[in-house]
C-alpha cells in the first residue's frame, strides 16, 4: 500500500485528540453523500420526464419531417419522391396536408388544425396505440373518418356513439375575397368521427387526423403538400441520411429530425437539467468546507507526528500527499455513499412508485415520478465530486507553513 494512503487511512479512522475532529469529518462525509445522492435522484428523475416526454412526442412526430422554407405548401416531383423512397434507410414516406380551421359540432365550436395523412400514415408512429375511444381508421368501408384528439373531443362534446351528427369542419376559400358573404366565404365539409386519441396536450388538443383526399378536397388543392413524415430504419445513420436529402431537395426544403421538430422544448428541458445540476454541485461544493475544516484542525493535531515523520526523512512533499489523501478520503467516502443511496432510492421508486405524481390515482400520464438511471450520470457526479474534494484538500495542505513541517520536537 502506498505509504501516504497508509498514513492517511490510520488517522481516517484512528481516534484524534479533540473528539471535533471527528464530529466534523463524519459532518463532511454526511454532507457530500447528501449532494451526491441528491444528484444521482434529481438527474435520474430529469432522464425519466424527458424519456417520457420523448415517448410521448414520438409517437405523434416521424423520424424525419420536410416542410417548405418559404410558404406553406409545395408540389414534391415524382423524381424526387421516387430518389427519397430509394434512399437506404427509408422504411415510409408519407404524404401531409395540414392546415387550421373551426370545428363545430352541434352548439360546440373549437380551433383545431386538420392533418390530412396518406393511408400508411400509421406506420409512421405508435398513434393507433393512443386510442382511448373508438378506433384509430380515417377510412371506414371506403368512406373518409376523422380521428380527433381528446381535447378536441372535450372541447366539442364529440359522442363517438351518436352516428346521426358528424364533425362539421369550416375553412376559408381560397378564392374569397373581402367583398364576399361571410358565409359564403367558407367552405364546410362533414365527416363522422371513428376514434379518439391521447398523446400530449399539444396535440390533444388541436389535431384531427382525416384522409389526404379529404383534406385536399376541404382546402382546395389538387397535388400540394404541407410536409412529408419519413420512418427511418432502427439504427440508421440519420445525420447522413438527412444530409443525402438536402442534396436531393436542395436548399428549398428544411428537413428535420425528431430533436429539430421539439427544438425549443428539448432545449429547455436540457437546461433546467444543467441548472438543477450546477445548485446541487454548489451544495456539495458548500458542504465540501467541512473538509477544509477537518484536515486544518488535523494538521494542528498532529504536529508531533509531522516532526516526527520529518526527523525520520520524510520530505515535505510527502507529507502534504499524507493530508491531502486525507481529504480525498472523506470526499470519496462521501460520494461512494451518495451514489449507493441514490442507485437504491432510484431503484425502489422505479419499482414501487414511491413518491407519487399526485393524490388521485389516473390524474396524470403516469402515476408516480418516473426515474431512469444512467451510467452517465454516475461517473460524471463522481468525476465532480472528486474534482471539489481535490479542491477542498488542497486549500488547507497547501497552508502547510514551514513552522509545522520545520518544528523541532522533544523526545524526552
Amino acid at each position: 500500500m502506498i505509504f501516504p494512503l497508509y498514513i492517511a487511512k490510520r488517522y481516517l479512522f484512528s481516534k484524534k485528540s479533540f473528539n471535533i475532529i471527528n464530529i466534523i469529518s463524519a459532518i463532511a462525509v454526511g454532507g457530500v453523500a447528501a449532494g451526491t445522492m441528491a444528484l444521482i435522484v434529481v438527474l435520474s428523475v430529469f432522464n425519466g420526464f424527458e424519456s417520457l416526454i420523448s415517448k410521448l412526442f414520438n409517437s405523434f412526430n416521424p423520424d424525419v419531417k420536410i416542410t417548405a422554407v418559404v410558404g406553406k405548401t409545395f408540389i414534391m416531383s415524382p423524381e424526387k419522391t421516387l430518389k427519397i423512397k430509394n434512399l437506404h434507410g427509408v422504411l415510409k414516406y408519407v404524404e401531409v396536408v395540414e392546415d387550421n380551421a373551426l370545428l363545430k359540432y352541434k352548439d360546440n365550436q373549437h380551433i383545431g388544425v386538420i392533418k390530412g395523412v396518406s393511408d400508411n400514415f400509421t406506420v409512421l408512429n405508435s398513434l393507433d396505440t393512443m386510442i382511448t375511444e373508438g378506433i384509430f381508421a380515417v377510412r371506414r368501408n371506403g368512406v373518409p373518418s376523422a380521428v380527433i384528439g381528446a381535447g378536441v373531443q372535450y372541447y366539442l362534446g364529440v359522442n363517438l356513439n351518436d352516428f346521426a351528427t358528424p364533425l362539421s369542419i369550416w375553412v376559408p376559400k381560397r378564392t374569397a375575397s373581402l367583398s364576399d358573404d361571410p358565409v359564403n366565404a367558407f367552405k364546410t365539409e362533414s365527416i363522422s368521427v371513428s376514434g379518439v386519441f391521447s398523446v400530449q396536450q399539444d396535440f390533444d388538443t388541436k389535431y384531427v387526423i382525416v384522409p389526404i383526399d379529404y383534406a385536399r378536397k376541404l382546402f382546395e388543392y389538387s397535388n400540394e403538400l404541407t410536409s412529408v413524415e419519413l420512418k427511418i430504419a432502427q439504427g440508421e445513420n440519420q445525420k447522413k441520411l438527412i444530409k443525402e436529402l438536402a442534396v436531393i431537395l436542395g436548399n428549398r426544403f428544411l428537413i428535420q429530425d425528431r430533436f429539430q421538430q421539439e427544438e425549443l422544448l428539448y432545449k429547455i428541458m436540457k437546461s433546467e437539467k444543467l441548472s438543477i445540476f450546477l445548485i446541487l454541485s454548489f451544495i456539495i461544493l458548500i458542504a465540501a468546507f467541512n473538509i477544509v475544516g477537518s484536515i486544518s484542525m488535523l494538521i494542528i493535531d498532529k504536529k508531533r507526528d509531522i516532526s516526527i515523520m520529518k526527523s525520520l526523512g520524510a520530505e515535505n512533499l510527502l507529507i502534504k500527499k499524507i493530508f491531502l489523501a486525507e481529504g480525498l478520503m472523506i470526499s470519496l467516502t462521501g460520494c461512494i455513499i451518495g451514489l449507493i443511496l441514490g442507485f437504491i432510492l432510484c431503484f425502489l421508486q422505479s419499482k414501487f412508485g414511491l413518491v407519487p405524481l399526485g393524490t388521485h390515482q389516473g390524474a396524470f400520464i403516469v402515476n408516480a415520478y418516473p426515474v431512469e438511471m444512467q451510467l452517465a450520470d454516475f461517473a460524471f457526479v463522481f468525476i465532480i465530486v472528486f474534482v471539489i474534494g481535490l479542491l477542498a484538500s488542497w486549500l488547507p495542505v497547501r497552508q502547510i507553513s514551514s513552522r509545522h513541517l520545520d518544528q523541532k520536537i522533544d523526545f524526552q
